[in-house]
């Protein structure tokens, strides 16, 4: 698995925010080089009240668009929220894929990223293809810090870890 947080500008704050999507598919690598170009022209052009944000876009893992605004030269206010917003919904008009469900969950399993409904969470736990240390994608991550400590940990250190019974 690739280590993503050298993906990750070293001059970005720690405190800059950060959106994750998550597909409900992977990528094609044809798909996944037109996504890049609309990331890479989505964060060279993105502006807040007419000021540019300092703004960075990535595919990790072929499936998870990360949106990440360094705040410190400028805010990112709603309307600029909303045109990123409008940048994933146009991914997903694209691609025919869905980047909001909340429901999918992801996790690293052999190296492999997978994708289980929550609400088969507790049946893999109970059949063991999920262990509380299965690494986990926790996509509510919402800073640069989280994301580089906070958004692959194991299921016993996430919140799914209150949703479900670990101990068989």
């Amino acid at each position: 698995m690739i280590d993503y947080k050298e993906l990750i500008p070293a001059d970005f704050a720690p405190d800059s925010r950060v959106w994750v999507y998550q597909s409900s598919r992977l990528f094609m690598m044809s798909e996944a080089l037109h996504i890049e170009e609309l990331l890479n022209n989505f964060a060279a052009n993105w502006q807040s009240h007419g000021a540019p944000v300092k703004g960075y876009g990535n595919l990790f893992f072929g499936q998870f668009v990360v949106l990440m605004a360094d705040e410190r030269a400028t805010g990112v206010s709603g309307c600029s929220t909303d045109s990123s917003v409008r940048l994933i919904k146009q991914i997903e008009q694209l691609f025919n894929v869905n980047m909001f469900d909340r429901q999918m969950l992801t996790f690293q399993v052999k190296d492999k990223v997978q994708m289980l409904p929550l609400s088969q969470l507790q049946y893999a736990i109970n059949n063991n293809f999920i262990s509380p240390d299965t690494l986990y994608f926790n996509n509510l991550v919402q800073t640069k810090e989280e994301l580089e400590n906070k958004w692959l940990i194991p299921v016993k250190d996430s919140w799914l870890a209150k949703r479900v019974s670990l101990s068989l």
